[in-house]
């Protein structure tokens, strides 16, 4: 029997590259997104459409579309990106932004928490802009307030499932020239994910809870 991945924010970017690399190892990659790709739809993966994870209704959607699936491996990768600056602040954006890279891989774990295999993985796709030590130019206050926040629950999370052998992963990708970022990166989506499931296979209970960088440094936090 394969193993089971679920990844979110799947459909593009490095949620894409994730979902292929997985499958050619031999895994079965639940894909959920808000609207599937063609590349994502003829990939092989299990597609659940219509996962917006910052509602209600996105989350319930995985949810149902989970029920009885043993989960060997859950990738939160779904994550928003807006630009707010000191005298432009927008709060709605930067409350959307923590519904989305915050709170959202926090409710989803927990509710596929009854879900998760003994001795799975958590892997939370995260931003070296939430190391507060690193925060050396100010401004994106809520990408960087978000991906603090969530830093701090992947702890809590690397605490509460420890009992049960899960292990838990705070993982930046690098400067990744995804759509998010406009497509300027170091790195193609290809080459992050590859560094990231590097990680993930390495990933164990003493290292788990702690902040990498994709190309393997421990970042501060």
């Amino acid at each position: 029997m394969s193993n089971t991945v679920v990844i979110t924010g799947a459909n593009r970017g490095i949620g894409l590259s994730f979902a292929q690399l997985y499958l050619a190892r031999g895994y079965t990659v639940y894909a959920a997104c808000r609207s599937a790709s063609a590349e994502l739809s003829g990939s092989g993966a299990k597609v659940i459409e219509g996962v917006d994870v910052g509602t209600d209704a996105g989350v319930k959607k995985l949810d149902d579309a989970l029920q009885g699936v043993s989960i060997d491996l859950l990738i939160n990768n779904a994550g928003i990106l807006h630009n707010e600056s000191l005298g432009q602040l927008n709060l709605d954006t930067i409350r959307a932004q923590f519904e989305t890279n915050t709170l959202a891989p926090l409710r989803i774990t927990d509710k596929l928490s009854d879900r998760l295999a003994d001795n799975a993985k958590v892997a939370l796709i995260t931003s070296r802009m939430g190391s507060i030590t690193d925060n050396t130019s100010g401004g994106r206050y809520g990408y960087r307030m978000s991906k603090a926040a969530l830093n701090a629950a992947g702890m809590s999370l690397a605490c509460d499932l420890k009992p049960r052998g899960i292990a838990v992963a705070i993982l930046h990708p690098g400067l990744v020239g995804t759509e998010m970022i406009g497509g300027h990166g170091d790195i193609t989506p290809d080459q992050a994910a590859e560094r990231l499931v590097a990680r993930i296979d390495e990933l164990n209970l003493d290292n788990s809870g702690t902040f990498w960088h994709s190309n393997g440094q421990q970042l501060p936090w």
